[in-house]
Protein backbone atom coordinates (compact mmCIF):
# COMPACT_ATOMS: atom_id res chain seq x y z
CA UNK A 1 0.00 0.00 0.00
CA UNK A 2 1.78 2.78 -1.08
CA UNK A 3 2.24 5.47 1.59
CA UNK A 4 0.32 9.23 1.46
CA UNK A 5 2.28 12.19 -0.33
CA UNK A 6 3.65 14.63 2.32
CA UNK A 7 2.21 17.48 3.28
CA UNK A 8 2.99 20.61 2.20
CA UNK A 9 4.10 23.64 4.18
CA UNK A 10 2.04 26.67 4.00
CA UNK A 11 2.36 29.83 5.99
CA UNK A 12 -0.51 32.11 7.93
CA UNK A 13 -0.63 35.19 7.43
CA UNK A 14 -2.39 38.28 9.04
CA UNK A 15 -5.21 40.36 7.29
CA UNK A 16 -2.97 43.60 5.86
CA UNK A 17 -1.04 40.70 4.27
CA UNK A 18 -3.43 40.92 1.15
CA UNK A 19 -3.02 44.86 0.33
CA UNK A 20 0.41 43.26 -0.52
CA UNK A 21 -0.63 40.48 -2.89
CA UNK A 22 -2.63 43.32 -4.49
CA UNK A 23 0.20 46.07 -4.23
CA UNK A 24 3.13 43.74 -5.31
CA UNK A 25 0.60 42.17 -8.19
CA UNK A 26 0.25 46.16 -9.66
CA UNK A 27 4.27 46.78 -9.37
CA UNK A 28 4.55 43.82 -11.50
CA UNK A 29 2.41 44.51 -13.79
CA UNK A 30 3.70 48.39 -14.12
CA UNK A 31 7.38 46.87 -14.83
CA UNK A 32 5.13 44.89 -17.92
CA UNK A 33 2.46 46.89 -18.41
CA UNK A 34 2.38 46.28 -22.50
CA UNK A 35 3.55 42.26 -22.20
CA UNK A 36 0.69 41.60 -19.96
CA UNK A 37 -2.25 43.62 -21.51
CA UNK A 38 -1.43 42.06 -24.89
CA UNK A 39 -1.93 38.65 -22.71
CA UNK A 40 -4.84 39.67 -21.90
CA UNK A 41 -5.80 40.80 -25.12
CA UNK A 42 -5.15 37.01 -26.65
CA UNK A 43 -7.08 35.48 -23.75
CA UNK A 44 -10.52 36.42 -23.19
CA UNK A 45 -11.19 36.96 -27.22
CA UNK A 46 -9.49 33.57 -27.38
CA UNK A 47 -12.15 31.82 -24.36
CA UNK A 48 -14.65 33.56 -25.82
CA UNK A 49 -14.15 31.92 -29.42
CA UNK A 50 -14.09 28.60 -27.59
CA UNK A 51 -17.22 29.31 -25.55
CA UNK A 52 -18.97 29.80 -29.04
CA UNK A 53 -18.39 26.61 -30.58
CA UNK A 54 -21.59 24.56 -31.18
CA UNK A 55 -22.50 21.84 -28.35
CA UNK A 56 -19.22 22.01 -26.31
CA UNK A 57 -17.93 25.23 -25.78
CA UNK A 58 -19.73 26.06 -22.90
CA UNK A 59 -18.45 23.51 -21.06
CA UNK A 60 -14.64 23.38 -22.71
CA UNK A 61 -14.24 26.93 -21.21
CA UNK A 62 -14.58 25.96 -17.47
CA UNK A 63 -12.50 22.84 -17.86
CA UNK A 64 -9.49 25.21 -19.71
CA UNK A 65 -9.90 27.91 -17.12
CA UNK A 66 -7.28 25.90 -14.50
CA UNK A 67 -4.99 25.06 -17.68
CA UNK A 68 -5.13 28.88 -19.11
CA UNK A 69 -4.17 29.74 -15.49
CA UNK A 70 -0.76 27.99 -15.58
CA UNK A 71 -0.44 30.28 -18.40
CA UNK A 72 -0.57 33.53 -16.10
CA UNK A 73 1.62 31.85 -13.61
CA UNK A 74 4.45 30.85 -15.56
CA UNK A 75 4.58 34.42 -16.93
CA UNK A 76 4.38 35.51 -13.48
CA UNK A 77 7.32 33.49 -12.88
CA UNK A 78 9.17 34.40 -15.81
CA UNK A 79 9.33 37.68 -14.61
CA UNK A 80 10.12 37.32 -11.44
CA UNK A 81 13.45 35.78 -12.95
CA UNK A 82 14.26 38.89 -15.14
CA UNK A 83 11.99 38.04 -18.27
CA UNK A 84 9.26 39.35 -20.05
CA UNK A 85 5.85 37.63 -19.80
CA UNK A 86 5.20 36.21 -23.48
CA UNK A 87 2.11 35.29 -25.67
CA UNK A 88 3.81 31.78 -25.31
CA UNK A 89 3.55 31.37 -21.45
CA UNK A 90 -0.39 30.92 -21.85
CA UNK A 91 0.04 27.59 -23.30
CA UNK A 92 2.35 26.30 -20.61
CA UNK A 93 -0.47 24.48 -18.71
CA UNK A 94 -1.17 22.00 -21.84
CA UNK A 95 2.58 20.76 -21.76
CA UNK A 96 2.38 20.50 -17.55
CA UNK A 97 0.06 18.12 -15.93
CA UNK A 98 -2.68 18.65 -18.42
CA UNK A 99 -4.51 15.91 -16.88
CA UNK A 100 -4.74 17.08 -13.39
CA UNK A 101 -5.35 20.54 -14.45
CA UNK A 102 -8.65 19.05 -16.42
CA UNK A 103 -9.38 17.23 -13.60
CA UNK A 104 -9.37 20.80 -11.78
CA UNK A 105 -11.87 22.31 -14.37
CA UNK A 106 -14.03 19.27 -14.01
CA UNK A 107 -14.05 20.53 -10.15
CA UNK A 108 -14.86 24.25 -11.06
CA UNK A 109 -17.79 23.10 -13.37
CA UNK A 110 -19.29 20.62 -11.28
CA UNK A 111 -18.51 22.69 -8.05
CA UNK A 112 -20.08 25.87 -9.63
CA UNK A 113 -23.32 23.73 -11.30
CA UNK A 114 -23.80 22.07 -7.76
CA UNK A 115 -23.84 25.50 -6.12
CA UNK A 116 -26.13 27.35 -8.48
CA UNK A 117 -28.50 24.53 -8.47
CA UNK A 118 -28.38 24.91 -4.13
CA UNK A 119 -30.28 28.01 -4.77
CA UNK A 120 -33.63 26.32 -5.33
CA UNK A 121 -33.58 24.86 -1.50
CA UNK A 122 -33.65 29.03 -0.74
CA UNK A 123 -36.11 30.12 -3.75
CA UNK A 124 -37.60 27.33 -5.33
CA UNK A 125 -36.19 26.90 -8.65
CA UNK A 126 -36.39 30.96 -9.54
CA UNK A 127 -33.10 31.80 -9.98
CA UNK A 128 -32.50 28.76 -12.06
CA UNK A 129 -35.41 29.45 -13.99
CA UNK A 130 -34.20 32.91 -14.80
CA UNK A 131 -30.62 31.78 -15.84
CA UNK A 132 -32.49 29.37 -17.86
CA UNK A 133 -34.84 31.41 -19.71
CA UNK A 134 -33.79 34.35 -19.50
CA UNK A 135 -35.91 37.66 -20.87
CA UNK A 136 -35.33 38.59 -24.52
CA UNK A 137 -32.91 41.21 -25.26
CA UNK A 138 -34.93 44.61 -26.23
CA UNK A 139 -36.04 44.67 -29.90
CA UNK A 140 -35.25 47.80 -31.85
CA UNK A 141 -38.52 49.34 -33.58
CA UNK A 142 -38.96 50.81 -36.52
CA UNK A 143 -38.20 54.43 -34.89
CA UNK A 144 -35.94 53.41 -32.92
CA UNK A 145 -37.62 52.78 -29.65
CA UNK A 146 -37.44 49.83 -27.64
CA UNK A 147 -40.66 49.95 -27.45
CA UNK A 148 -43.77 47.77 -25.08
CA UNK A 149 -42.07 44.51 -25.51
CA UNK A 150 -38.45 45.59 -23.73
CA UNK A 151 -40.10 47.39 -20.98
CA UNK A 152 -41.87 44.21 -20.28
CA UNK A 153 -38.69 42.60 -20.40
CA UNK A 154 -37.12 44.43 -18.71
CA UNK A 155 -39.68 45.08 -15.53
CA UNK A 156 -39.70 41.07 -15.40
CA UNK A 157 -36.15 40.70 -14.98
CA UNK A 158 -35.97 43.49 -12.53
CA UNK A 159 -38.65 41.56 -10.67
CA UNK A 160 -37.07 38.50 -10.89
CA UNK A 161 -33.80 39.94 -9.59
CA UNK A 162 -35.36 42.01 -6.54
CA UNK A 163 -37.13 38.91 -5.30
CA UNK A 164 -36.12 39.00 -1.62
CA UNK A 165 -35.83 34.88 -2.47
CA UNK A 166 -34.36 35.25 -4.73
CA UNK A 167 -31.93 37.03 -3.84
CA UNK A 168 -31.53 34.95 -0.65
CA UNK A 169 -31.18 32.40 -3.11
CA UNK A 170 -28.08 33.82 -4.73
CA UNK A 171 -26.53 34.82 -1.85
CA UNK A 172 -26.61 31.11 -0.78
CA UNK A 173 -25.07 29.92 -3.84
CA UNK A 174 -22.25 31.97 -3.35
CA UNK A 175 -21.92 30.72 0.22
CA UNK A 176 -21.90 27.42 -1.79
CA UNK A 177 -19.56 28.23 -4.19
CA UNK A 178 -16.93 29.96 -1.95
CA UNK A 179 -15.15 26.49 -1.14
CA UNK A 180 -15.12 25.64 -4.34
CA UNK A 181 -13.28 28.89 -5.76
CA UNK A 182 -11.21 28.72 -2.60
CA UNK A 183 -9.89 24.82 -3.27
CA UNK A 184 -8.85 25.71 -6.71
CA UNK A 185 -7.59 29.26 -6.08
CA UNK A 186 -3.84 27.94 -5.72
CA UNK A 187 -4.46 24.18 -7.03
CA UNK A 188 -3.30 24.61 -10.33
CA UNK A 189 0.00 26.15 -8.83
CA UNK A 190 0.47 23.54 -7.11
CA UNK A 191 0.00 21.34 -9.73
CA UNK A 192 2.82 22.55 -11.63
CA UNK A 193 5.03 23.97 -9.28
CA UNK A 194 4.95 21.21 -6.62
CA UNK A 195 3.67 18.22 -8.95
CA UNK A 196 0.89 17.92 -6.81
CA UNK A 197 -1.76 15.64 -7.64
CA UNK A 198 -5.43 17.04 -8.20
CA UNK A 199 -6.50 16.08 -5.30
CA UNK A 200 -3.45 17.02 -3.16
CA UNK A 201 -3.52 20.32 -4.71
CA UNK A 202 -7.60 21.56 -3.85
CA UNK A 203 -6.93 19.42 -0.22
CA UNK A 204 -3.94 21.88 -0.03
CA UNK A 205 -5.17 24.90 -1.69
CA UNK A 206 -8.64 24.41 0.80
CA UNK A 207 -6.55 24.45 3.54
CA UNK A 208 -3.82 27.31 3.33
CA UNK A 209 -7.32 28.94 2.22
CA UNK A 210 -8.91 28.27 5.62
CA UNK A 211 -5.93 29.03 7.51
CA UNK A 212 -5.33 32.44 5.64
CA UNK A 213 -9.05 33.19 5.72
CA UNK A 214 -8.01 37.05 7.12
CA UNK A 215 -5.95 38.13 4.48
CA UNK A 216 -8.06 36.79 1.62
CA UNK A 217 -10.85 38.88 3.42
CA UNK A 218 -8.95 41.64 3.41
CA UNK A 219 -7.90 40.53 -0.32
CA UNK A 220 -11.58 39.88 -1.32
CA UNK A 221 -12.77 43.75 0.14
CA UNK A 222 -10.14 45.42 -1.99
CA UNK A 223 -11.26 43.68 -4.86
CA UNK A 224 -14.74 44.67 -4.68
CA UNK A 225 -13.58 47.89 -4.48
CA UNK A 226 -11.40 48.90 -6.77
CA UNK A 227 -13.14 46.13 -9.28
CA UNK A 228 -16.65 47.11 -8.16
CA UNK A 229 -17.44 50.21 -6.76
CA UNK A 230 -14.76 52.44 -8.36
CA UNK A 231 -15.95 51.78 -11.64
CA UNK A 232 -19.37 51.87 -10.59
CA UNK A 233 -18.90 55.69 -9.34
CA UNK A 234 -17.18 56.63 -12.31
CA UNK A 235 -19.93 54.87 -14.74
CA UNK A 236 -22.55 57.09 -12.45
CA UNK A 237 -20.53 60.14 -12.52
CA UNK A 238 -20.28 59.87 -16.30
CA UNK A 239 -23.87 59.01 -16.47
CA UNK A 240 -24.81 62.00 -14.70
CA UNK A 241 -22.34 64.74 -16.70
CA UNK A 242 -22.55 63.56 -20.42
CA UNK A 243 -25.49 63.38 -22.82
CA UNK A 244 -28.07 60.28 -22.47
CA UNK A 245 -27.23 58.95 -25.62
CA UNK A 246 -23.80 59.32 -25.57
CA UNK A 247 -22.83 58.17 -21.84
CA UNK A 248 -22.62 54.33 -22.58
CA UNK A 249 -19.65 55.01 -24.85
CA UNK A 250 -18.22 57.31 -23.15
CA UNK A 251 -18.25 55.26 -19.95
CA UNK A 252 -16.98 52.00 -22.22
CA UNK A 253 -13.88 54.29 -23.80
CA UNK A 254 -12.97 55.41 -20.28
CA UNK A 255 -13.42 52.66 -18.11
CA UNK A 256 -12.19 49.49 -20.75
CA UNK A 257 -8.31 50.42 -19.95
CA UNK A 258 -8.75 50.47 -15.97
CA UNK A 259 -10.84 47.08 -16.52
CA UNK A 260 -7.71 45.86 -18.16
CA UNK A 261 -5.07 46.79 -15.62
CA UNK A 262 -7.61 46.16 -12.87
CA UNK A 263 -7.90 42.27 -14.41
CA UNK A 264 -4.22 42.29 -15.06
CA UNK A 265 -3.49 42.37 -11.60
CA UNK A 266 -5.89 40.10 -10.25
CA UNK A 267 -4.55 37.57 -12.31
CA UNK A 268 -1.31 38.42 -10.99
CA UNK A 269 -2.42 38.53 -7.97
CA UNK A 270 -2.60 34.62 -8.07
CA UNK A 271 1.25 34.09 -8.43
CA UNK A 272 2.02 36.66 -5.28
CA UNK A 273 -0.82 34.82 -3.29
CA UNK A 274 0.89 31.35 -4.25
CA UNK A 275 4.25 32.61 -3.59
CA UNK A 276 3.83 34.23 -0.69
CA UNK A 277 2.22 31.68 1.03
CA UNK A 278 4.32 28.50 0.00
CA UNK A 279 7.21 29.89 -0.75
CA UNK A 280 7.99 32.90 1.64
CA UNK A 281 11.42 33.26 2.30
CA UNK A 282 12.64 31.11 -0.71
CA UNK A 283 14.79 32.30 -3.42
CA UNK A 284 11.64 31.59 -6.07
CA UNK A 285 9.00 28.94 -6.57
CA UNK A 286 10.01 25.98 -8.28
CA UNK A 287 10.20 25.82 -12.01
CA UNK A 288 7.21 24.93 -13.37
CA UNK A 289 6.85 21.04 -14.68
CA UNK A 290 7.90 21.35 -18.17
CA UNK A 291 10.89 23.22 -17.26
CA UNK A 292 12.34 20.80 -14.74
Amino acid sequence: MSSPPPAIDFVRYSGRRGVYWIRHAYTMLSAQRARWLLLLLIYYPLLGFIDLVPFVGQLAVPLLKPVFAVGFLAAAWAQERGEAPEPRHLFKGFRANLWALLLLGAFLLVGLTVAVFGSALVDGGKLIGFLTNPPAPPSISADGGTGAAAATDGSEAEIVLSDPRVQAGMLFAVACGLPVVMALWFAPALVVFQDCSARQALATSLRAALANWRPIAVYGLLLFFWGGVVPGIAAALIATAAPKSLAFVIALLALFPYVLLFTATLHISDYVAYRDIFHAGEEGAAAPADEK
